[in-house]
């Protein structure tokens, strides 16, 4: 299939390269953006996020080695006092010219209860770290995000979700946290203690405190059936409802000036196991992009290119324990904004974001990405109080993404759409406080243990202006 392909673009290209002078065009694209300094005027190293689009030079990099260090440390270090995970966030909820804080060290399984199928976890355990960690003691998150790169700590604290219906985001199975509150106070919350902590700081942003333990609710291991494949938009778009009925975890991936999305399901199965094959997404990717330089400027020759090497694509099926099916590699960088609206708004909403990608915003070729979640209590989660369909669009990295803003955002907040916490979006205090009826009660905590503003960056101020 993929040599199908590459003769299908190859010939495309031939046709294509002179007839439309697109070379000039191609290489100004592909050039890789210039980047900020790696040492400023003061000789302070730059940090960066995974997209590139958020950076700063932090007086202060610190990596507590445990919990005690870690509260020794907050109460007299440089503000603003920013952790870090894997740098997967989209937005500046990180840059700081104040202190960096990693919690690195602060990983692994600390303690385990097989009968209650808990397994208390340091913050800075990586999601691809924690699936085997845990598989080794028979338990499984059935939820994962698309990458695993994230730590637990910051996927938490920006409500990173996977997709499922009747399935939470990853907050929605913590029982129980460990904050160090800025002046180095170490809290224990969960339901019974400090109850208004842990149902404000469960999605926090790092603004509340920093979280050094989580102790999460998991299921048994189980081994699932992923299946991909590649199917109309237009009739996934009118069964999706169903669909997510039918599967454990269900999502799909439009992909624009096709006519086609890709449906990936799991599902839990006896079936013997069939190890996922090698990463064929960034082949995929590049071939959209290929797709997209030669067609821009007449989508009716790209959408039958694309008809050429999608139309009878194969399923991809793999059977494998779930962590090591759910999430992805994803080397192609990109800019991200995703939003979560009530279910019954996502489809006519994602119909109207593909008319308008499709008739204004041609150079677009990365799929958009839809998910359902569960709705869970955490007072600043997007998916308080109800279930939710998320939406998310992307952009390459080395190319504007105005288009986001400019089209696609006005659709979602139309909807009453809430913005993912690590991602694109506009938004200000003022919005916020209408999407979440608790927001006020969550900057009554947050004002509580941060009286002094020490964890908040610009960014964050804007976010919780009344706190």
């Amino acid at each position: 299939m993929t040599t199908r392909r590459k003769i299908l673009l190859g010939s495309a290209a031939a046709v294509a390269a002179g007839a439309a002078g697109l070379g000039g065009r191609v290489a100004l694209r592909n050039r890789d953006p210039v980047g900020p300094p790696p040492i400023d005027a003061e000789g302070r190293a730059l940090w960066s996020n995974w997209s590139g689009i958020a950076h700063s030079y932090p007086a202060r990099r610190a990596a507590p080695a445990d919990e005690a260090e870690l509260a020794r440390l907050l109460p007299d270090t440089p503000v603003p006092i920013r952790p870090v995970g894997a740098g997967h966030s989209f937005n500046a909820i990180v840059p700081t010219e104040g202190t960096l804080l990693s919690l690195d060290r602060l990983s692994g399984i600390v303690a385990s209860d097989d009968k209650a199928m808990t397994a208390t976890v340091g913050a800075g355990t990586k999601l691809s770290a924690l699936g085997p960690t845990l598989a080794e003691i028979g338990q499984e998150m059935i939820n994962l995000p698309d990458i695993d790169k994230q730590t637990l700590g910051g996927a938490l604290a920006t409500g990173t979700h996977g997709t499922g219906k009747g399935v939470p985001a990853l907050h929605g199975r913590v029982t129980g946290m460990r904050i160090v509150a800025p002046d180095g106070t170490v809290i224990e919350c969960n339901r019974d203690q400090r109850p208004e902590v842990f149902d404000a700081a469960r999605v926090g942003l790092g603004a509340f405190g920093v979280v050094s333990q989580v102790t999460l609710h998991n299921w048994p291991l189980s081994r699932v059936k992923k299946v991909v494949r590649v199917v109309d938009t237009d009739t996934l778009l009118d069964q999706w409802p169903a669909l997510a009925e039918q599967h454990r975890n269900a999502e799909f991936l439009v992909l624009p000036f096709t006519g086609k999305s890709a449906l990936v399901t799991h599902d839990v199965t006896d079936e013997p196991v069939l190890p996922r094959g090698p990463d064929v997404d960034t082949d995929a990717l590049m071939e959209l992009k290929t797709l997209r330089d030669l067609f821009e400027f007449t989508p009716a020759l790209r959408r039958r290119f694309a008809a050429h090497f999608l139309d009878g694509a194969p399923p991809e099926i793999a059977v494998d324990e779930g962590w090591k099916l759910l999430a992805n590699a994803r080397p192609v960088r990109f800019k991200e904004m995703e939003y979560h609206l009530p279910i019954e708004q996502q489809v006519a909403a994602l119909r109207e974001i593909i008319a308008r990608i499709e008739r204004e915003a041609k150079d677009v070729f990365f799929p958009i990405e839809a998910r359902i979640v569960a709705p869970d209590d955490a007072w600043l989660s997007p998916f308080n109080g109800r279930e939710s369909g998320s939406i998310a669009v992307h952009a390459y990295y080395k190319e504007a993404n105005d288009w986001m803003f400019d089209l696609v955002e006005p659709v979602l907040r139309e909807a009453s759409g809430r913005p993912h916490w690590g991602k694109l979006h506009s938004l200000a205090a003022p919005d916020l406080k209408a999407l979440y009826p608790m927001f006020a009660e969550a900057m009554a905590v947050r004002r509580s243990l941060d009286p002094q503003g020490r964890l908040l960056n610009p960014f964050l101020s804007r976010l919780f202006a009344d706190g």
